[in-house]
């Protein structure tokens, strides 16, 4: 059996589905979803009825999307990955991002194993894999949306009854996730946060990218500012398992933000906003798109998103810089090309 499975490609490995998955699942989403919300927000703040109807059309594929995005991160057949565009899709329509996720994650590792397995694969491929993810949609797509959605409802709640303290767990959790090789984005998209939980959770990945880019600016130089600050801060990941001390500049920055944003600001956004922090400013998009554009949000944007992460950031890694606590070349990272 397990020489089938390995000849197959499936791992049954959590850090497989989990890790690679959701990241995948959130390049579907933004591909989709994200990018559907932002050109539909540009369509409506400008009058263009073209952008506003791609827009929509561009939402409304979100579960194609993810299907499509699980089954090439998984290294699917062709015939496979197409059928699996279908489960996404029903999934999605019973149980939202996360009943797609689950649908076109079983759907791909079944499709996979009886690929190529019969003289009539065109036909038993496809089939098999449309009918497994549909039936873990219907099963299960319910069942997790309610439980996923619960659950960000209940942050949501305890962040309005405790601004305070509920903004710095919130901002210190979805940085880390935001940094670790998960998916910050598809985990604020399965909660679907929103409100001033969002808000917090934009602060705390907005910290980590930032306050990276800053950070390390002496390392990396303009081109790592760019790469990290406006693309990943996940870039520092074989870093921080060399040396795991500095998470701490930009997650103390979330931390002091946080609450700022969540009491005396009264930051919020929505779940497509929440965990993308400044990757391809979609943080700050969809935080205008939320509060609506003028001069007093953009000032609150560029303060917490931008300003005090970079300051907070470089003056806690500078004063570990002295202590030795951060060495010289511990920020590092490898820009392609180099």
């Amino acid at each position: 059996m397990k020489q089938f499975l390995h000849r197959k490609g499936v791992t049954l490995s959590s850090k497989v589905y989990f890790v690679e998955g959701l990241t995948y699942m959130a390049l579907g989403l933004f591909s989709s979803l994200i990018i559907g919300l932002i050109v539909k927000t540009i369509g409506e703040q400008l009058g263009f009825t073209l952008f506003v109807e791609l827009g929509q059309l561009s939402m409304s594929l979100m579960g194609p999307a993810i299907g499509a995005a699980v089954a090439y991160g998984l290294k699917a057949p062709p015939l496979v990955l197409f059928a699996t565009i279908v489960s996404g899709a029903a999934g999605a329509s019973l149980g939202g991002p996360a009943g797609s996720f689950i649908a076109a994650l079983v759907a791909t590792e079944v499709g996979k194993l009886v690929s190529k397995e019969t003289k009539v694969d065109i036909i038993v491929t496809p089939f098999v894999t449309i009918l497994s993810g549909y039936l873990v949609a219907i099963s299960l797509g319910p069942l997790i949306n309610i439980f996923m959605t619960s659950i960000g409802e209940v942050i949501m709640w305890a962040t309005e009854q405790q601004p305070f303290i509920m903004g710095i767990i919130i901002a210190t959790l979805m940085g880390l996730a935001l940094t670790a090789p998960i998916s910050s984005a598809a985990i604020a998209l399965m909660l679907n946060l929103e409100g001033v939980a969002a808000g917090a959770a934009t602060v705390g990945c907005c910290a980590q990218m930032i306050g990276f880019a800053v950070s390390s600016y002496r390392e990396n130089g303009v081109g790592g500012l760019v790469a990290i600050g406006a693309g990943t801060s996940m870039l520092q990941v074989p870093n921080i398992i060399k040396n795991p001390v500095i998470l701490i500049p930009p997650t103390v920055a979330g931390m002091i933000l946080a609450p700022i944003a969540t009491v005396w600001f009264d930051m919020s956004n929505n779940a497509a906003g929440a965990g993308m922090g400044t990757s391809g400013f979609v943080g700050q998009i969809m935080t205008f798109t939320t509060m609506g554009f003028s001069m007093s949000i953009l000032l609150k944007v560029v303060v917490l998103h931008f300003v005090g992460p970079a300051v907070i950031s470089l003056g806690v890694s500078e004063w570990m810089r002295k202590n030795n606590w951060i060495k010289k070349g511990d920020l590092k990272i490898e820009l392609g090309g180099k």
